[in-house]
């Protein structure tokens, strides 16, 4: 079956379209808060929405049935061009006027990792700040659940871009009509960001910021307007829960929160994966504390309190922020965690590789599919005494079809693969083994801040051009989770059956 051309360049016309208005959108704030450069947002946008109706009025006329390689043509080259087009605002502003750096902060906002070249974010203009907290925000849920969700208007069926865009374990879906999913989720979203706003207004932050933090924390993306990211707030605790708490529910599948709005609140304790999401998070929190309040003594600035509970709730309120910030890959920062005992960065550098809840905006491998290794592994140990026994493997009381665990494993080997290969592109530029194992772990799992030259403290600024635009291939194929972007490159992908 041959590709159907034209459907594909006109749904990359819809996408750059979307990214055009969200562009004129943040030209709006630039106009609002007169930081300058509003025209030259302004022009980035109309461009950008310009480019984005020519090319689907002059491909109108196509034929409206989508198949599955259409659908991962579009989800991976639509997240090329939406980076393409995104870093217009950059570079027309001059905030950003390399094509590799503005790539790079691009793809690091549209895939929700969070790494940044710039060096003094502050002093970068209101309107641009915001569009890079977008990019996150549209990246979090994902522009193409955006579009599918007005296919019907297109006479279009998005069922193929979803499975593409989100394709994890299983395809739990609210409603039938996959488009109604789209809605309601983003509605969800949308809510939840406006809750946090709301909150960490109330709690002290500038509406600006205020909104920028819950835009980048509800994506689990991790950009600040702050230099010293969320250790700013270090002074005011009440900030940091808050993030915290927005923090887990980003990482937490979102189709429990609609059972949760829905007073089907069973269904959430009942779930596998988020009990064992909860005991991760409490378990590893509970170790770094320990870690953190016994070695307190290693020059670790982010104890704010001199009497003994004031230390104690300073360690257990860093130790709880930076684990969830992994272990979602939100990436926000209070403190350089690397100074917390050797333990605690290999400790770190492990969380990097877990991942928040399947259907949730965070990156990594995801719990459901730790859930079922280790599932499979106690089995291969049953079977090993028990050669004959028929030993399925359950999830949430079901037996879990043979060709889901082999998906597990084959995503599992291929992402470890695409890590050593990773480390190893980056050990060619001559960077520090420490470094390239953490650039790695890093940009592959959506992170934001790694290890070595480019810690928590540290930026990207430093990485050449050529690791920039590496990063930005381990961040594309991590947030698509592999299989969408690595099919490509097969050659009976391109062969027409």
């Amino acid at each position: 079956m041959k590709l159907n051309y034209k459907i594909i360049f006109h749904f990359l016309g819809l996408l750059i379209l979307f990214n055009g208005g969200f562009i004129l959108l943040s030209s709006l704030v630039s106009f609002l808060y007169k930081d300058g450069v509003s025209f030259e947002l302004f022009l980035a946008g109309i461009s950008t929405f310009i480019v984005g109706a020519v090319s689907m009025f002059f491909t109108r006329k196509h034929k409206k049935e989508m198949n599955k390689r259409e659908g991962y043509i579009v989800v991976s080259f639509g997240w090329i061009i939406m980076t393409l087009s995104g870093t217009m605002p950059y570079i027309i502003t001059g905030s950003i006027p390399d094509l590799s750096s503005a790539f790079f902060e691009t793809m690091s906002g549209f895939t929700t990792t969070g790494s940044s070249i710039l060096n003094d974010i502050e002093s970068v203009p209101k309107g641009v700040l915001f569009w890079r907290s977008l990019t996150h925000w549209i990246g979090g849920m994902g522009i193409i659940v955006l579009a599918i969700a007005i296919l019907p208007l297109l006479g279009i069926g998005g069922m193929q871009l979803f499975a593409a865009e989100a394709p994890g374990p299983s395809a739990d879906k609210l409603h039938p009509r996959i488009t109604d999913t789209a809605k309601r989720l983003w509605l969800i979203y949308f809510g939840y960001t406006a809750a946090e706003t709301v909150l960490l207004q109330a709690a002290g932050m500038s509406f600006f910021d205020a909104i920028n933090h819950s835009m980048c924390t509800l994506s689990t993306g991790g950009f600040s307007t702050k230099n010293a990211s969320v250790a700013y707030w270090n002074g005011q605790p009440i900030i940091q829960y808050i993030i915290i708490l927005f923090m887990f529910l980003a990482g937490t599948n979102f189709v429990l929160s609609y059972f949760a709005f829905k007073g089907k609140v069973q269904k959430i304790f009942g779930d596998e994966e988020f009990r064992l999401y909860f005991k991760f998070v409490t378990i590893f929190t509970i170790i770094s504390a320990c870690v953190i309040y016994f070695r307190a003594d290693l020059g670790l600035s982010t104890i704010d309190h001199p009497m003994v509970w004031g230390r104690a709730e300073s360690a257990y309120r860093h130790a709880l922020f930076q684990v969830l910030a992994i272990i979602t890959t939100t990436g926000f920062v209070t403190a350089d965690y690397t100074l917390w005992t050797p333990f605690l960065v290999v400790f770190f550098f492990g969380l990097m590789f877990l991942g928040g809840s399947a259907g949730s905006t965070s990156g990594g491998v995801k719990v459901v599919r730790h859930l079922l290794l280790i599932k499979n592994g106690f089995i291969e140990f049953k079977r090993a005494l028990h050669p004959n026994a028929i030993l399925p493997v359950r999830y949430n009381k079901k037996a879990v079809s043979g060709d889901i665990v082999f998906n597990v494993l084959a995503f599992f080997i291929l992402y470890m693969l695409s890590f050593i290969i990773g480390a190893l592109g980056f050990s060619v530029l001559g960077i520090d083994f420490e470094s390239s194992i953490g650039l790695a772990a890093s940009s592959l799992g959506n992170v934001g801040p790694a290890l070595g030259d480019f810690g928590p403290v540290n930026n990207y600024a430093a990485l050449p051009s050529i690791g920039k635009w590496w990063c930005s291939f381990l961040m594309l194929i991590g947030r698509l989770e592999l299989f969408t972007v690595l099919v490509l490159f097969t050659p009976f992908f391109w062969r027409n059956r």
